[in-house]
Formats: C-alpha cells, sequence, structure tokens
C-alpha cells in the first residue's frame, strides 16, 4: 500500500530531486510558490520550494530503499525510527494551498503552541480541521504538519471557523 513520505533532499536541489524522482516514475510532490525577486539590475518571478529542503513522495514503504538512491536525496523523514507518513488530507490542504489566490499565507517560522481546534466552514479550505491563535485581533489558522516540523499560518474571517469539541472528535 503507498503512502506519502517526506524526503529530505541537498539544499537548493529541490527540482533536481523532483526531475529526478519523475525520471525514475516516482510519484512525488514537490510543492512550489511563485515569488517575484529582485536583483540590482531586474525582477523576476521564479518559482521556489514551499517547503525548502523537502521533497513528498508517494511510495510503498518497500520502495523507499529505491527513493534513497536518487542523486541529492540524503534521508526519508523518521519518528520513532520508522519513515514517518504524511497524511494524505495534509498533502491535499498543500496542493489546495497553491491553487487559490483568495487568501494570503506564509510559513511559519516556528512551531506553534498547541491551541483549539477548529474547522474551517467556508472558503477554499472548507472541512479542514486546525489549530486557531488569535492576533491582533484577526483570526489566525494554524496548520500543523507535524512530520515534517513546518506550520502554516492562513488569515480566516472568525465567521468561516467553528470550534471542534470533544464529542465532535469523537465522532471523526
Amino acid at each position: 500500500m503507498k503512502s506519502w513520505y517526506a524526503i529530505y533532499v541537498r539544499p537548493r536541489a529541490e527540482k533536481k530531486v523532483a526531475s529526478e524522482l519523475e525520471k525514475a516514475g516516482v510519484d512525488h510532490y514537490l510543492p512550489l510558490h511563485t515569488t517575484l525577486r529582485r536583483w540590482s539590475d531586474r525582477k523576476k518571478w521564479i518559482d521556489l520550494p514551499l517547503i525548502p529542503g523537502y521533497c513528498f513522495v508517494h511510495v510503498a514503504e518497500s520502495n523507499i530503499l529505491d527513493v534513497l538512491k536518487v542523486k541529492h536525496v540524503f534521508s526519508v523523514v523518521r519518528f520513532n525510527g520508522k519513515p514517518a507518513i504524511v497524511r494524505d488530507d495534509h498533502i491535499e490542504f498543500l496542493k489546495r494551498l497553491l491553487n487559490q489566490n483568495e487568501i494570503e499565507f506564509k510559513l511559519a517560522s516556528s512551531m506553534p503552541e498547541p491551541g483549539q481546534e477548529v474547522e474551517i466552514i467556508a472558503g477554499p479550505f472548507i472541512g479542514l480541521k486546525a489549530e486557531m491563535v488569535r492576533i491582533n485581533k484577526k483570526s489566525t489558522i494554524i496548520l500543523r504538519l507535524e512530520q515534517i516540523c513546518n506550520a502554516f499560518l492562513l488569515e480566516i474571517p472568525v465567521s468561516d471557523v467553528v470550534m471542534v469539541t470533544a464529542t465532535q472528535e469523537k465522532s471523526a
């Protein structure tokens, strides 16, 4: 059975690894975002990895050794000594995040402390459960991707979220 795994790659080699994985026929996902870079003589829109140093592969656990043979791949992210599985809904979240233009986001520089869990009930991320933090009277949703130690901050109107209660969690 295939699962998503995060692999750690050489810095600034994410696109090369994605290309090598493509050539090898490995199902992979490299989340890229477009940003404007400025130099002293020009400006240019470029695609950069959303999570520098990482790429995701969709393989059976028995095929991870083949992935590790790809040039510029250092290791698979592990948890308790085993390859850490990245949940399908986290990969889907990244894809939806990068395909929408309604909500601005940024990669958080550190992992937030645990907070109240909420469910988004409107907008492009409807159905997503995440943590909520209030900053300057604005609602900011934080989604943890624990397997790769990253979090995303999204500004979402308070009216678009509902608190998840313990009874909702048990029924899920």
